[in-house]
């Protein structure tokens, strides 16, 4: 008896959470994920950003509250998207993790309080996602390239060399190298692939003008800033990898950054 088309099912789509919700790698993120037919979800303190409510028009992107620093919020975040959409299969952790006021300050001036915050919302935040994200994975089946799953840690320059005025911050990114590494090790042999991405670079997102910029460091020249597009493209390749080949740490740079 030949097989109706009605009677087929339709492909499961892959499930992919980004926590850290902003307009630069996580909203390049959630377009890209989403165009390619995986089911998105973002958490952020404030899922209410306008970016991220422009995202759920657009890009069916479902939005959730978290503060991923606290434990029993981040295993709240987990039960929902598993509830709401299913396991994930790609989980990737974007939160850069600095307070305001811990900016360029010397190892003197730092204020103890501020860089405690910083290592919580940076690296100790990867470690509560990365924990809830591997112990659903661990129970997916693996895939045709035999993994069960992904789990991308954004990180940046600092966790490759510690700048001047900057330790709190430096500390922050070497934990999270440290964290994605010791992952990386326990959990490659069981299917689940670890990447660990710094950006050494300012990251220009494309504003309402149409033009590249960053809050700080102003518009972009030449693509001398990166382009959260294309390192949304890289994530997604990541994710993509043939586990003979799968990379554990990948540093993008603009062709004109000094390292």
């Amino acid at each position: 008896m030949t097989q109706s088309k009605h009677d087929t099912q339709p492909a499961v789509q892959d499930v992919a959470l980004i926590v850290g919700g902003g307009p630069g790698i996580s909203s390049s993120c959630a377009r890209l994920f989403a165009e390619n037919g995986m089911r998105v979800c973002v958490a952020a303190r404030n899922p209410e950003k306008v970016v991220l409510e422009t995202l759920e028009k657009t890009h069916g992107v479902r939005r959730y509250a978290c503060d991923a620093s606290e434990p029993a919020a981040v295993a709240q975040l987990f039960g929902k998207v598993v509830q709401d959409l299913g396991t994930p299969r790609l989980v990737v952790h974007n939160i850069d993790g600095r307070v305001p006021g811990i900016f360029r300050k010397s190892v003197i001036e730092a204020d103890p309080v501020m860089a405690f915050e910083t290592l919580r919302n940076s690296a100790f935040s990867a470690f509560l996602v990365g924990q809830q994200a591997t112990r659903l994975m661990l129970g997916n089946e693996p895939d045709a390239n035999g993994a069960r799953g992904t789990i991308i840690f954004t990180n940046a320059s600092a966790a490759l060399k510690g700048f001047p005025s900057s330790g709190a911050f430096a500390m922050a990114c070497h934990a999270k190298s440290g964290l994605a590494q010791s992952m990386a090790r326990e959990l490659m042999p069981q299917g689940i692939h670890i990447a660990n991405v710094p950006i050494d670079a300012a990251i220009g997102w494309t504003q309402e003008d149409g033009t590249r910029a960053h809050r700080l460091a102003g518009a972009t020249v030449d693509d001398n800033m990166a382009d959260p597009d294309h390192i949304a493209k890289t994530y997604l390749e990541l994710h993509r990898q043939h586990r003979s080949t799968w990379a554990f740490e990948v540093v993008l740079r603009p062709w004109v950054e000094k390292w």
